[in-house]
């Protein structure tokens, strides 16, 4: 665990040095369950969580530590199937992809103008 807890402090330095981003793949490791909950303990909770359903329920859990997260992947029969942990102002996971959001203003456009469009029809026939 020694070696785990070395490699986030020098997460933490580039993240705070270069906003480099990091992550520790706690399955590829050779560590025990009781290993795993010993650093969850350590680490502890923060204030922020958050749950997604893609492809399988996953759960993003800020430590005590500011910048460190705990990301728990699991499968749709709630298997255990990633467990990280991520040095990062916020999770991957969690940010919106570049992509989206550039057609985000298209589609929040057409939403409204659909919205808007029954009003105006109304408008005109009370006239």
């Amino acid at each position: 665990m020694q070696a785990i807890l070395s490699e986030l402090v020098t997460l933490l330095v580039r993240l705070k040095e270069r906003e480099e981003t990091g992550l520790i793949d706690l399955l590829s490791l050779p560590m025990s369950a009781l290993d795993r909950e010993e650093l969850k303990g350590l680490l502890g909770d923060g204030e922020v969580h958050a749950t997604l359903d893609a492809e399988g329920p996953s759960r993003v859990q800020e430590t005590s530590v500011p910048g460190i997260w705990w990301i728990e992947h699991r499968d749709r029969q709630g298997k255990l199937i990633a467990e990280l942990i991520e040095v990062a102002l916020i999770p991957a996971i969690l940010k919106c992809d570049r992509a989206e959001i550039a057609g985000a203003a298209l589609l929040l456009n057409q939403r409204v103008k659909s919205l808007l469009a029954p009003a105006k029809e109304c408008e005109h026939v009370e006239r």
